[in-house]
């Protein structure tokens, strides 16, 4: 419940990130696609992991495959690096079709969930290892290691202990070195702070994004942390069960959700019931056979500008203050409940008991046919 919190205090800083995605690909668009997955199937036995996947990502994005567990991102990874052969279709990066390609000449850096460092060995080798293996030479070698482990804020007494004495966020900063120093095309991390505490994944995170800027690397990145996915991505594919839902930047994914899924996957959201609809100004705007959701911080406390906000009659029946922003519970007509999120200015906030006006901008409810979800 702390961590559901977080995510909700963070609206207006996941604002800001959502809102520079709007300006994301004005330049990208002219860029050509360096990795394509084209009718991508993976059948394990009688099991269909992937069914039919088709998806292209351009040079130079931080793109995130999000979704919950078991739903393809991590196999889609994987077929990518080479450790799964597809049952069917083909994968190019640019014009060459890599899919029967050896995962050691795809150029592909990964780094996985557990890091899988070697624990007996120190940094320095741990991240000289893939040099190793291709035969370069001891000052290369030394060169290389040496310059990435800066890169990534490694000290040099650090490079000389075991990876076993080091926390947490310091492998993490191995595991990356280990992958980037072979100078791949492209970086493959699968859930890479998952294993960290909360406040570290934060930091971790950050520094994560910056360093995607600093060596312009191509980046594919898998978590189910929607917000993860929505602060460190230029786009993101969110997966169902083995399906592409949508694929879109931040600020697409989170404000326009093209399916019922991905609507309630993304974020915190109100389902607005259908009595409330039907007894209210709502109903010329929702037809019938559609369901409609709007996201908590959309439905307001105070008056909105604009020719279409509908106005509506609520009770507050509970409050939660949490210094920078309130959490309420609104009784709607209909007995049925909303949650809204408002920023504290200063002055004394509504209070439980209260009747108050609940103001909804019509463009910020998102509908979806009755019939996607057996509703």
């Amino acid at each position: 419940d702390h961590q559901l919190n977080q995510r909700q205090s963070g609206t207006a800083w996941l604002s800001s990130r959502l809102c520079s995605s709007l300006s994301y690909n004005l330049s990208q668009s002219m860029v050509s696609a360096l990795i394509t997955f084209k009718d991508i199937q993976i059948h394990f036995g009688s099991f269909h992991a992937i069914k039919n996947f088709n998806l292209e990502i351009k040079e130079g994005e931080f793109f995130t495959f999000l979704g919950p567990s078991g739903c393809g991102k991590t196999t889609i990874l994987r077929t990518l690096a080479g450790f799964i052969s597809p049952s069917g279709g083909n994968i190019f990066l640019k014009d060459k079709d890599i899919t029967h390609v050896p995962i050691e000449k795809r150029g592909i850096g990964m780094v996985f969930q557990n890091y899988a460092l070697f624990p007996t060995m120190t940094v320095y080798e741990n991240i000289a290892f893939g040099m190793k293996v291709k035969k370069a030479a001891r000052s290369a070698i030394d060169a290389d290691v040496r310059d990435i482990a800066r890169k990534v804020d490694l000290k040099e007494e650090q490079l000389f202990k075991k990876v076993s004495e080091l926390s947490g966020g310091q492998q993490q900063r191995v595991a990356i070195a280990r992958a980037l120093v072979l100078k791949p095309s492209i970086l493959a991390l699968d859930e890479p702070l998952s294993n960290l505490d909360a406040k570290l994944r934060v930091q971790l995170r950050n520094e994560l994004k910056e360093l995607q800027k600093q060596f312009g690397i191509t980046t594919i990145y898998v978590t189910h942390d929607q917000e993860e996915a929505l602060t460190l991505s230029d786009r993101i594919a969110v997966f169902n069960s083995g399906n592409l839902e949508q694929v879109g930047t931040p600020y697409e994914i989170y404000n326009h959700s093209r399916t019922e899924f991905v609507c309630n996957f993304i974020g915190d959201i109100n389902k607005i019931d259908p009595e409330l609809i039907e007894s209210s100004p709502l109903k010329a705007h929702v037809p019938p056979g559609k369901v409609a959701y709007i996201r908590n911080e959309k439905v307001n406390l105070t008056p909105i500008p604009g020719d279409d906000v509908v106005r509506l009659k609520a009770k507050i029946v509970d409050r939660e203050y949490y210094g920078l922003y309130s959490k309420y519970v609104l009784e709607m007509g209909g007995g049925s409940r909303m949650k809204t999120i408002e920023k504290e200015n200063g002055q004394i906030g509504f209070e439980v008991g209260t009747e108050t006006d609940v103001y909804i901008r019509l463009a910020d409810i998102m509908q979806y046919d009755r019939t996607e979800r057996g509703n």
